[in-house]
């Protein structure tokens, strides 16, 4: 039988690539993406084969709608739509300028809803399918210099809750996964200043930064039969930074 087939936003590094490698690991064929770092993309599908996983790659900037467009086109039918890529700028919200403002907006909200677009027919026609975005802590704490990021990600959750209601008669759960501060390159530069690095793990009521296989669990199980009850949900993975 053919595997089935589940495409990973952003999957060239951090926790795409954790989760791209897991479901690979549990026998689907994985769509790695990247915006544009294709050798990144290559270790990631390297490091699936090495499991003995297949994988192709696809190249799309997710902030360009035409080139989202044309992914969702060339992407073929698939069973597992985990979108994960996302855009942030860390800046005054008095210093937002329109373009920036755009860029976060496209790729981190409307690239997932024109991905789910053409990812649901073939799921329908299954009756099956799991749809699973990637948000954020900042849905429920928003950094004060990420306000369009911190925005985006809620559209998005709540796009989640919306189309889990629509799509649930058809075999098809969506939910959201909120990570908090997961020790990946885009935060290593942030997190190497002692000060700053001291004030974030005390705010974390665990005490530690997350890994990116932290995120690629829950998706496993999301993914699975034993997540097939679970739908219009957003769960954090945050060592309870959201309740503090």
């Amino acid at each position: 039988m053919d595997k089935k087939r589940a495409l990973v936003t952003g999957s060239s590094r951090g926790i795409g690539k954790a989760i791209a490698v897991a479901l690979a690991k549990d026998g689907y064929h994985v769509l790695v993406h990247c915006a544009g770092n294709l050798a990144k993309a290559e270790e990631t599908k390297a490091t699936i084969e090495q499991n003995g996983g297949t994988a192709e790659i696809f190249k799309a900037d997710l902030c360009n709608t035409a080139e989202t467009a044309a992914l969702a086109e060339r992407m073929g039918d698939i069973d597992i739509l985990v979108l994960n890529a996302s855009l942030q700028y860390r800046e005054k919200w008095e210093d937002i300028s329109l373009d920036r403002c755009a860029q976060q907006l496209n790729c981190n909200f409307v690239s997932s809803l024109l991905l789910i677009q053409a990812a649901v027919p073939h799921m329908k026609a299954c009756k099956s399918g799991r749809i699973i975005t990637i948000g954020s802590v900042q849905e429920a704490k928003p950094h004060p210099d990420m306000l369009v990021y911190s925005a985006s990600k809620a559209a998005q959750t709540n796009m989640v809750r919306s189309l889990s209601l629509q799509l649930a008669p058809f075999g098809i759960t969506v939910n959201n996964v909120a990570p908090g501060v997961i020790y990946t390159d885009r935060n290593i530069k942030a997190l190497a200043d002692p000060a700053y690095a001291e004030k974030v793990t005390n705010s974390i009521p665990v005490g530690y930064y997350g890994k990116p296989e932290d995120c690629a669990g829950i998706v496993r199980l999301l993914c699975s039969d034993a997540g097939r009850y679970i739908t219009g949900q957003s769960i954090f993975v945050d060592g309870g930074k959201s309740v503090q």
